[in-house]
C-alpha cells in the first residue's frame, strides 16, 4: 500500500486543477503547469481535496499512486509558492554576471562560461557568490542548478568550485612536505 499516495492533497485558495484526457491542470497565482499521467490511476477533484487511487494492485500501480501524488502536489506548490535552488561560488576569481538571459560565469578557466537561462525561470546573482534560481516547475529548476554546479564541481582540499547552499563539503588534508 502506498502511504505517499493515500494521502489527500488540499487544494490552497486561487488554485484551480482539472483533470481531462489523461492530463492534469494545475492553474495558480504563479503560472500555469501540466501533467500527463498513467491511465492506471484515477485522479478525483472534490472541492478542496484531491485524491489518487489506483485501479488494481500491480508493482507498477502501486510505484505510480505515489508519483502522481507528489508530482500533483509539487504543481500545487509551485503555483502558490515556487520554488529556489541556492549555489554558492567559491574560488579567487570566481563569479558570476547576468546580462540579459545569459549568465556568465568565470571559474577560472582560459574561457568563459555562458549558460542561457530559459524563459520560465529566473536567475539572481548576489554579490557575496550566491547564485539564486527560483521557478514554478521544481524539476526544471534543480535540472537548471545541476547543469550550473557540473561546470565546475567542489573540490575537497581548498573548498573551490559551485556548491548548492546547504550542501556541506568534507575537507581533505594535503599531503604534508618531505622533511
Amino acid at each position: 500500500m502506498s502511504r505517499i499516495g493515500n494521502k489527500p492533497i488540499a487544494l490552497p485558495q486561487g488554485v484551480k486543477v482539472t483533470v481531462k484526457d489523461l492530463l492534469m491542470h494545475v492553474e495558480g497565482p504563479k503560472g500555469k503547469l501540466e501533467q500527463s499521467f498513467d491511465p492506471m490511476i484515477d485522479v478525483k477533484v472534490e472541492g478542496n481535496i484531491i485524491s489518487l487511487s489506483r485501479k488494481n494492485e500491480s508493482k507498477q500501480a502501486k510505484s505510480f499512486h505515489g508519483l502522481y501524488r507528489n508530482l500533483l502536489a509539487n504543481m500545487i506548490i509551485g503555483v502558490t509558492q515556487g520554488f529556489t535552488r541556492s549555489l554558492i561560488i567559491n574560488g579567487v576569481g570566481y563569479k558570476a554576471e547576468l546580462k540579459g538571459e545569459q549568465l556568465i560565469m568565470s571559474l577560472g578557466y582560459s574561457t568563459d562560461f555562458i549558460v542561457m537561462i530559459p524563459k520560465d525561470l529566473k536567475v539572481a546573482v548576489e554579490p557575496n557568490g550566491k547564485l539564486v534560481i527560483s521557478g514554478v516547475e521544481k524539476q526544471r529548476v534543480g535540472q537548471l542548478a545541476c547543469e550550473i554546479r557540473s561546470l565546475r564541481g567542489p573540490e575537497p582540499y581548498k573548498g573551490k568550485g559551485i556548491r548548492y547552499e546547504e550542501e556541506k563539503i568534507r575537507r581533505k588534508v594535503g599531503k604534508s612536505g618531505v622533511k
